[in-house]
């Protein structure tokens, strides 16, 4: 038995009609609309609040937090608003929730001038550069993990986590699953590309995002119950379980956001088949840097990338079999013999309006 969550970034159009990220945005702004969306009693303890408290509702604010001397969060610089879903049975309910959350954000953002604009790297900043520079405690707080060293690259990138779980999986097969997604990734992820900007205009590749990120952090990180059953890493592809509902969970953390969500419900049911799947041996406890490089650069359009993708696709298809799952491939078959990642789109509505926020204001149209 599965269970399925989502975790969706969301970058926005102010309405002057510029980016809205940490250079126009305070956190009041964001604060506004996530105070005005809706408390579900219900969801507790499965969502994690944080210690920050940020994290209370559904929404929330995603940034870089600021600390005095202690664990106190004195400041939350924002880029974004996150929706998380609860953990669900099936991919059906996962994607059914998610949408509705999208059209109450979307909904309440409005009324203070703000649109979600799909992008999964920020088109005109390529540092976040903490001011004021970090104090020794936030200097010591951030050599912990080595994903806390590379907290700054989160703030210029948006992008999913999609979590996964199986009933009964023993520790060893849970990592072995995050070795295996580990390895896939670099063929699976150009479903989702999303990020063809760079510095305010086209960049070379369809994914900044993928290039600049994934290998200086996972592809994948899977929560275990006991200290002594994670593996050391960097970046990490294990971490402890910060709440019971987290035991297990396999998040997938290197697509790029999509702003079709049936996209979505094709890569869970992508994971998932992965996940059954026994005939895919290759497994890495690191992502491949190069290989996701070249990746972001070339997507399908490279021989090899476009080779093991159909090869996944072909063995995913296999493993589900009879499932009705299998249908939510339909979306990422069409790409595949396309040859193309959503970032074309992108590319040519550019093309055609020579603005990228006049792109992102035409983003998720149909969501």
């Amino acid at each position: 038995m599965f269970h399925f969550g989502i975790e969706h970034e969301v970058a926005f159009i102010d309405n002057a009609g510029k980016f809205a990220d940490f250079s126009r945005v305070k956190f009041a702004d964001f604060n506004q609309i996530v105070e005005k969306l809706p408390v579900y009693k219900d969801d507790y303890p499965e969502l994690r609040i944080g210690d920050a408290g940020i994290k209370e509702k559904r929404w929330y604010i995603e940034g870089f937090e600021r600390f005095t001397d202690s664990e106190k969060v004195i400041e939350c610089v924002p880029k974004g608003i996150e929706i998380r879903t609860t953990i669900n049975p099936d991919i059906h309910s996962a994607i059914a929730e998610l949408t509705e959350s999208f059209r109450l954000l979307k909904e309440t953002a409005a009324e203070y001038g703000f649109s979600p604009a799909l992008i999964s790297f920020n088109p005109h900043y390529d540092a976040f550069v903490p001011n004021p520079p970090l104090n020794e405690y936030e200097t010591i707080r951030r050599n912990a993990s080595p994903e806390k060293q590379t907290a700054n690259i989160p703030m210029l990138t948006y992008g999913p986590d999609l979590n996964i779980s199986m009933v009964g999986l023993t520790t060893e097969r849970i990592i072995d699953i995050g070795k295996k997604l580990t390895f896939y990734s670099p063929y699976i992820i150009p479903f989702s590309y999303s990020s063809p900007f760079y510095q305010g205009t086209l960049w070379s590749g369809f994914s900044v995002r993928t290039f600049v990120r994934t290998g200086i952090r996972p592809a994948t990180m899977v929560f275990l119950e006991k200290q002594e059953e994670l593996i050391k890493s960097v970046p990490s592809l294990t971490k402890i379980a910060r709440i019971p509902a987290e035991i297990g969970r396999i998040e997938f953390k290197a697509f790029d956001s999509c702003s079709d969500f049936s996209i979505y419900a094709g890569l869970l049911a992508l994971l998932k088949g992965l996940i059954l799947d026994e005939s895919l041996l290759g497994r890495a406890i690191v992502p491949d840097a190069e290989k996701h490089k070249i990746s972001a650069q070339e997507g399908f359009d490279r021989e090899d990338i476009f080779n093991h993708a159909k090869q996944i696709l072909q063995a995913v298809e296999t493993a589900l079999a009879d499932d009705p799952d299998i249908e939510f491939l339909t979306p990422l078959k069409t790409l595949l013999q396309k040859r193309e990642t959503p970032a074309h789109e992108l590319v040519r509505l550019y093309k055609h309006t020579g603005s990228i926020e006049a792109v992102l204001k035409q983003t998720y149209h149909n969501s």
